[in-house]
């Protein structure tokens, strides 16, 4: 399939110059590579920039209210489990009016694709800070800084036992695209934090890593199986220590020769190097990191919820509701 399948005829009326450009298009070059048919895939999203992003696919739509795509895609996907399902959100309509419902679809394991914007900046609205802002952020609800720590996007996925989690960058269109499919390929909820720019009210908010000539030495791309280095020769890599003291376990930079370099493993059960690795960045001197960073099996709340109404019914002696009222008292005028 061709990309151009998948492109609405509306106009995208996004900033230029904003990042969810390039996520757009990465999405259509992702449904592309996956093959499923434009029929069988829905995209459901809340209020907000991103959430524009039904409009601008060929497929079935929904936009919804403000922070409820979350509700919206498990009740398309139980229902129609033969759907592939796409949810897009941002940092402000994901994590702060739908927090409730993005840590619970993530709890139950709905066979869904999230894609979260996160430009750390309300957007749509016009330039309030966000639950993602930093500490000390200055912005139109916060002209003397906000004093609010953020959350950290994987903090919350882990928290509520998440089976995927990955991270792509709006100006790595390759690295985005493999994240893309692989969410899709997973069985369960799939979370994709897309570092995005706001040009308007939030510009070079990801500057450290999206430069290009810094991003080699900020950034590293984890790919299973694969030895963990950065930089622009490969020369850095990456290990864990145990303080001898706490026994508190971290990631340190080493020599790429060094036999301590870490594969990387998005398949381990447990999730403690997955959030070491996810924590990474500018205030630890560490790399952020991008790519597939965990991807682990667990069943899925709509193939559970389908299978029980088949034993459920299995079992019933009324299987309709045609029969069910058969079986009541009736009488005739």
């Amino acid at each position: 399939m061709e990309a151009s399948q998948f492109k609405s005829d509306q106009y995208v009326r996004f900033c230029p110059g904003c990042g969810d450009h390039a996520i757009c298009m990465a999405l259509q070059k992702a449904m592309a590579q996956i093959g499923i048919p434009t029929h069988q895939v829905a995209v459901i999203s809340g209020i907000g920039c991103s959430s524009r992003m039904p409009h601008y696919l060929n497929t079935y739509g929904f936009n919804t209210i403000h922070g409820r795509g979350g509700a919206i895609a498990t009740g398309v996907k139980t229902s129609h489990p033969e759907l592939t399902v796409w949810q897009m959100s941002g940092d402000g309509d994901c994590f702060a009016i739908g927090g409730n419902h993005f840590i619970h679809e993530i709890r139950r394991n709905v066979d869904l694709n999230v894609c979260v914007f996160n430009n750390r900046i309300y957007g749509l609205t016009k330039g309030q800070y966000s639950p993602t802002s930093p500490k000390g952020f200055i912005s139109k609800s916060s002209p003397y800084g906000t004093v609010e720590r953020p959350f950290i996007p994987a903090e919350l996925v882990l928290g509520a036992r998440g089976t995927f989690f990955a991270r792509t960058l709006d100006v790595d269109m390759p690295t985005t695209v493999d994240c893309l499919v692989a969410a899709q390929q997973h069985k369960g909820t799939s979370i994709v934090e897309c570092l995005v720019n706001c040009v308007i009210f939030n510009n070079g908010t990801h500057a450290w890593i999206a430069d290009r000539e810094q991003r080699a030495e900020h950034s590293i791309v984890l790919k299973h199986g694969e030895k963990m280095l950065f930089g622009a020769n490969k020369d850095k890599g990456l290990a864990v220590e145990i303080d001898p003291r706490t026994f508190v376990p971290k990631i340190v930079i080493v020599p790429a020769d060094d036999p301590r370099v870490l594969i990387h493993d998005a398949y381990q059960q447990d999730p403690t190097l997955h959030r070491l690795l996810a924590l990474m960045g500018q205030d630890n001197g560490l790399p952020v990191a991008l790519g597939v960073i965990r991807n682990v099996e667990a069943e899925t709340y709509d193939a559970a919820v389908n299978q029980q109404i088949i034993d459920v019914r299995s079992k019933a002696k009324a299987r309709t509701f045609d029969e069910l009222t058969a079986t009541l008292d009736t009488w005739q005028k």
